[in-house]
């Protein structure tokens, strides 16, 4: 039997899999499931910002509805400031005691103030580590590239500044050069990178003339611009390497190691296939690892990372050209209907 420990973040983990942040958390039956199949580590759902404003909002209306009945109920209801996310507080302090592998909270915040208060609260409830989703969408022209990155760098250092469990940052593909970004944000002191987050786009309903917000699970194949950056991050950042969405079965994960990745998330698959999905996979990473006569991860992990690799092209625009002057004898393995 192979072993499968890995390290992320300079945590421990029992195999390479974790499961990344989703609504799979709020079911207590589901959660056993996945933790008794296998699981290495656990992500909470997000806290968002507009959840702890809004909340905070509400309970500021709750209260203020009886400020003035009399006077002795003028003081009877005190403020009390983010009152609303104490229950997401609680709900990730409650699995965190309830599973024996390790939890990672996700925050996705907008202004710096509630980045680090909130990231402090999260540290309090017993969590491993914290994940930072860097989750800006710009909407206005004056806003610059330069500016955004800047702002970013600058909230991975005001939490990594109050906090002392490690701290990863949820990448977007979206900027002018991510390999330039990270490595910013690697120097900032984060101590992960997961590999890239997936944002829930606006689609119309051509009938109603509206907007509305489809909700779909990521599709295999997802995962191979993650595939790309772990291959090129490999040996070059000093934090770990998470490559998330479309990671379904195990030949995704190996794909993942082989390419320099310390650890996946996965969700979609979960939701897909059913908890067991988890066992499965580590059955199969076993059987091939056994069959390759590979005792460790360690002993393949980067192996077609760029680093490692001889080929000087096989990560640059020659690899995309070669292929493009090959199509013809693509299309005769793929013939058009």
């Amino acid at each position: 039997m192979a072993n499968l420990t890995t390290t992320y973040m300079g945590i421990e983990l029992k195999n390479p899999l974790i499961l990344g942040a989703s609504n799979l958390v709020s079911k207590p039956d589901v959660i056993k499931q996945i933790e008794e199949a296998g699981i290495g580590a656990i992500v909470y759902r997000s806290l968002f910002e507009e959840q702890i404003q809004l909340e905070s909002l509400q309970m500021d209306e709750q209260l203020s509805e009886y400020e003035n009945r009399n006077a002795e109920m003028t003081h009877l209801f005190p403020g009390l400031e983010h009152a609303g996310p104490k229950e997401h507080l609680y709900n990730v302090e409650k699995l965190v005691k309830s599973v024996d592998v390790p939890v990672f909270a996700s925050l996705n915040a907008i202004y710096e103030p509630t980045w680090v208060e909130y990231a402090q609260e999260l540290e309090k409830t017993g969590v491993a580590g914290l994940e930072i989703n860097l989750y800006a969408v710009p909407g206005y022209f004056e806003v610059t590239g330069e500016s955004i990155e800047e702002k970013q760098v600058q909230i991975v250092k005001a939490i990594k500044q109050v906090v002392k469990i490690p701290v990863s940052v949820k990448m977007s593909l979206f900027y002018t050069n991510p390999l330039n970004f990270i490595k910013k944000v690697d120097e900032a002191g984060a101590d992960g990178y997961v590999l890239f987050n997936r944002f829930f786009q606006p689609e119309i309903d051509i009938e109603k003339e509206e907007y509305f917000y489809p909700w779909e699970l990521s599709n295999p194949k997802d995962h191979m611009v993650g595939l790309r950056y772990a291959g090129l991050l490999h040996g070059n950042v000093e934090g770990s390497v998470c490559v998330s969405r479309g990671i379904y079965d195990a030949n995704d994960v190996i794909k993942m190691l082989l390419a320099g990745a310390d650890v996946v998330q996965m969700v979609s698959t979960i939701y897909r296939n059913s908890p067991s999905v988890v066992s499965d996979i580590l059955i199969d990473i076993n059987k091939w690892m056994d069959d390759k006569g590979y005792k460790t991860l360690d002993d393949f992990r980067g192996k077609l990372s760029r680093k490692n690799l001889k080929d000087p092209f096989a990560y640059q625009r020659a690899q995309y050209v070669d292929i493009l002057m090959k199509s013809e004898d693509i299309f005769k393995k793929y013939p058009m209907v």
